[in-house]
């Protein structure tokens, strides 16, 4: 089931809200645009017992 998520854009500093999909696994990794910037960012998902955890960093 998708749940609602937010991110910090790693360029610009700006939250964006995105959907991660719990069934895509324990560790996942896909490029998500800022919503404000438009710089691609690098999301990287950890699932760690009851919740979760999201890393960015601009793709170069």
């Amino acid at each position: 089931m998708p749940i609602e998520a937010g991110f910090q854009c790693a360029g610009c500093g700006e939250w964006n809200e995105t959907v991660v999909d719990e069934t895509g696994g324990g560790r996942q990794s896909y490029v998500e645009d800022c919503q404000v910037c438009c710089k691609p960012n690098v999301l990287a998902i950890r699932w760690m017992g009851d919740g979760y955890e999201i890393h960015t960093e601009l793709e170069s």
